[in-house]
């Protein structure tokens, strides 16, 4: 056999017929000589043109020259894939599969990645090109919501840890518990389902003020508050400020109080109220400074912002919160887009309508109907009349569309995981028990916290596995 090819030596013999028998780390097929000789560049092809037992090991691992059997210590797994390349000449990718270990097995027999078919050639060279960079972004967000978790763990650790050894700590914790931490026990339910009632009172009278039917004229004739609504109004702020006052007496660090946002919401809501009760005295004690009346009922329209006080007896509103601050990438993309988009078509329809429209006459007022026709809002006050104005609005809502849908799912995605992440850390809170006191800050378990988190990817991961049109062909043809 050192003159002759292995292809030589079978035909001459006609050995079954030309088939080789192929060993793949247990895994036994046997091939016909002349499917391997179709590919004559790959690994098999050039094994039956070797012309010595040495050139044959150069190519596989093992060889049997009695039985011609051939063993390669490779991955019995993926030689399915090869075995469907020579019987049909295309390769195929299934999901589950690592493009990288694949990769470097097709690139081992000698297989060119250009052989890959259709359907599996933009998932595999995508998978291929960007996981990298998926990976990165990933790990951070796993490593920043991870780093927040522990933080906010062990920050209320450290709050209730800071009433051992002080006057009426455990009164004052128990206090803090149930002021600061919705749920987390029958009395702080209990407070959190009141304090949710006075918001929505103090709003619903708000809104009912600004009706007619419900404004009852002054001395001047000018409409006034109603004297019931008045009381209603009174009884909040003298809540809201008890409220406050109450959490920043149980306060575990009295410097960090006001850093908290949901703190600061509360100081805003009580503010405006004493400001214009300040207000009021000063224009009536100076008729001069009757000028400062305007600032009071700008102050008095404030009063919206109480129901952001909602937030606190919300975990859906404390998420969305949670969400834009970290996905302030992602909303400045969106506003980037808008923008771009919104400068482009308000030229163009500036350009196609000043002489026809008297609404569309200028930049700015383009800019407003760009805006409205993007966002898909459309209100109609300001509309293309001619055909090629028409033809611009039509771009400029499906263009809108396009933009905004981009963004949206990573935003929503980041929301599902603060939401669940947020879910996670009110259950730990709830289940701490400072009955008896505590001395230091608990310990964390990280092996199981990381192990709960590998277990989660990888049933997230099973459950995103699927069976494309392309993979039950390749396994039809294996069997």
């Amino acid at each position: 056999m050192t003159r002759r090819s292995l292809w030589d030596v079978s035909e001459e013999a006609n050995v079954e017929d030309g088939d080789v028998r192929i060993n793949v780390g247990g895994f036994k097929r046997r091939l016909r000589s002349h499917t391997l000789l179709r590919f004559p560049e790959t690994r098999l092809g050039r094994l039956l043109l070797c012309h010595s037992r040495e050139a044959i090991l150069e190519l596989c691992d093992d060889y049997d020259d009695a039985q011609r059997e051939f063993y390669f210590d490779r991955n019995p797994e993926l030689f399915p894939y090869v075995l469907h390349f020579y019987r049909t000449g295309r390769l195929h990718v299934m999901a589950e599969l690592c493009v990288f270990s694949f990769s470097q097995e097709i690139e081992y027999w000698g297989i060119n990645e250009f052989f890959i078919d259709a359907c599996c050639s933009y998932s595999y060279h995508g998978r291929k090109v960007e996981p990298a960079q998926d990976k990165w972004e990933e790990e951070q967000s796993d490593q920043e919501s991870t780093s927040s978790s522990f933080d906010e763990i062990l920050a209320f650790y450290n709050d209730a840890a800071k009433f051992e050894g002080q006057r009426l700590g455990r009164v004052r914790r128990r206090l803090w518990l149930a002021l600061d931490n919705p749920g987390y026990s029958v009395l702080s339910r209990v407070f959190s389902i009141l304090s949710i009632l006075v918001v929505l009172g103090s709003i619903i009278t708000m809104c009912l003020n600004s009706l007619p039917d419900f404004q009852i004229p002054d001395g001047q004739g000018d409409p006034g508050e109603d004297p019931r609504f008045e009381i209603v109004e009174h009884f909040g702020i003298a809540w809201f400020t008890l409220e406050l006052l109450a959490r920043f007496a149980v306060a575990p660090d009295f410097l960090k109080f006001f850093k908290n946002a949901l703190n600061l919401i509360d100081l805003m809501s009580i503010v405006p109220f004493y400001i214009t009760l300040v207000v009021n005295l000063v224009v009536e004690s100076t008729p001069t400074l009757a000028n400062l009346g305007r600032v009071a009922q700008v102050l008095r329209l404030m009063r919206i912002f109480r129901i952001l006080k909602l937030a606190r007896h919300s975990t859906g509103l404390r998420s969305l919160g949670a969400t834009l601050k970290y996905s302030y990438k992602e909303v400045g993309l969106l506003l980037l887009y808008l923008s771009v988009g919104i400068s482009i078509f308000s030229v163009v329809a500036y350009t196609i309508e000043k002489e026809e429209n008297e609404g569309l006459a200028t930049i700015p007022a383009c800019w407003w109907w760009a805006t409205v026709s993007m966002t898909t809002v459309g209100y109609g006050d300001v509309v293309p009349g001619t055909m090629a104005g028409k033809l611009t609005a039509s771009a400029c809502i499906l263009a809108g569309i396009l933009v905004v849908v981009l963004p949206i799912t990573l935003i929503f995605n980041k929301f599902s995981h603060f939401y669940r992440r947020q879910k996670q850390l009110e259950s730990a809170m709830r289940s701490c028990d400072f009955g008896d006191g505590m001395k230091e800050v608990p310990s964390v378990n990280l092996r199981d916290y990381y192990a709960h988190k590998v277990k989660s990817l990888m049933a997230s991961l099973t459950n995103m596995s699927r069976s494309s049109p392309s993979e039950l062909s390749l396994n039809d043809s294996l069997q």
